[in-house]
């Protein structure tokens, strides 16, 4: 099988993230593979495993997302390409993404595609969907259960709460959300063998596109952090000065009531 994952990088969202003047700091900011993109990794290795063939991971970014690819390669992927748009595209968005990879697999074969469910930065969810449309694949997202029986695949998908049993053919792409596997750590071995397994590195005039192929539709106004939660108030006192209290602040502080 040809399996292949779409990868991101996005920012640690247990590190401190910085604004300013609109734009994320990203001097001294960690990156890592976007969480969700981890479980599209395991589950592309563990089908790789059952029924053979090779496991690619792509990235459209910059020259620092080699990081993550190397990542992805240490915890069992097969091969690794960037894209890299950064001196053709400023400020891409999800369009950009899309037309870009679906550029990259005109002339791939492809059994299955994989993707993170959504990515932790912008959390629009739109990349893969996007990308299946181009391609004319069929497609499911937040899937928890992927099993492949020849041509036909059967799929559990997260409906809030409740799952959904969907059965569909290759080729296909799917989103995955977390449950569908436990994501492994990189192990030394894999580590000193990412090292020498291969990482492509393409720029957009390789995919026959240029600027405008690839303009982004939407343009983004303003990043900010949301505001610091203001300290709790204990109200003292007799029970109905207390809710006396609460009800004042509430209509005069607060606006709510």
């Amino acid at each position: 099988m040809n399996i292949y994952v779409l990868l991101k990088k996005t920012f640690d969202t247990e590190e401190k993230i910085s604004v300013s003047g609109g734009r994320i700091e990203d001097d001294g900011a960690e990156f890592i593979i976007n969480p969700y993109d981890e479980y599209a990794v395991e589950e592309a290795i563990n089908q790789r495993d059952a029924h053979g063939g090779e496991v690619t991971v792509v990235t459209v970014g910059d020259e620092d997302s080699e990081k993550q690819l190397r990542t992805a390669l240490a915890m069992g992927a097969d091969k690794a390409v960037l894209i890299n748009a950064e001196e053709d595209v400023e400020e891409g968005d999800q369009y950009t993404t899309a037309k870009t990879l679906e550029a990259f697999f005109e002339d791939k074969n492809v059994d299955l595609i994989l993707a993170g469910n959504v990515a932790i930065d912008e959390a629009s969810g739109q990349v893969g969907p996007r990308l299946a449309e181009l391609l004319g694949f069929p497609y499911v997202s937040t899937i928890t259960s992927l099993k492949i029986d020849g041509e036909t695949v059967i799929l559990e998908k997260d409906v809030e709460g409740d799952v959904e049993i969907i059965e569909t053919s290759l080729p296909l792409l799917v989103t995955c959300q977390q449950g569908l596997n436990e994501p492994r750590y990189p192990s030394l071995p894999g580590i000193m063998k990412a090292k020498k397994k291969p990482l492509d590195e393409l720029e957009l005039d390789d995919l026959d596109l240029d600027e405008d192929d690839v303009e982004p539709k939407t343009k983004t106004i303003d990043i900010f952090l949301p505001p610091e939660k203001e300290a709790g108030r204990v109200l003292e006192g007799e029970i109905a000065d207390q809710v006396k209290e609460l009800v004042s602040l509430l209509k005069n502080d607060k606006k709510v009531l």
